[in-house]
């Protein structure tokens, strides 16, 4: 801590009563002997008086340095492909994605129609219709290269 005359900020007081707070959580100091102590923290005004409320115990320990950032890893190093010029996921990857949603929604609906006993509305359609009509022209749209796609001008 600096000097002990000189006076301490709010700052330095919350940081003294989250000490406190830590102490006695590990058994160090009573309930009472916290609230006290506390008490005294807060109106504390400087350096020396918030040392002493801490003077006859063990200093918190030193904070293990931060982890270093993670570089990101390429998408290829992951298993995952990017082609094409959106970076997005092959079109393996994306009909796959397309046929597990299609088998869980299908699932769901067919569950809701055995529960119920009666025909329900197919709403399944609008989930794999229109995302597998995208799928199907993107597919059918392969062998374009990038000079033979429409542009707006």
């Amino acid at each position: 801590m600096p000097e002990p005359h000189l006076r301490a900020a709010d700052a330095d007081r919350a940081a003294v009563a989250a000490q406190l707070g830590e102490q006695m959580s590990a058994g160090r100091l009573t309930v009472a002997e916290y609230d006290e102590r506390l008490a005294r923290a807060y109106a504390a005004r400087t350096y020396g008086e918030l040392e002493e409320l801490t003077a006859d115990l063990p200093r918190p320990a030193a904070q293990p340095p931060a982890p270093a950032p993670v570089q990101p890893q390429p998408a290829a190093a992951h298993g995952w492909h990017h082609g094409g010029w959106s970076g997005g996921p092959t079109r393996e990857a994306a009909w796959r994605n397309w046929a597990v949603t299609a088998v869980i929604v299908l699932t769901v609906w067919l569950a809701t129609v055995i529960g119920s006993g009666e025909f329900r509305y197919f709403w399944p359609i609008w989930v794999i219709g229109p995302w597998g009509a995208v799928l199907l022209a993107q597919t059918l749209g392969r062998g374009r290269g990038d000079d033979d796609r429409r542009r707006l001008t």
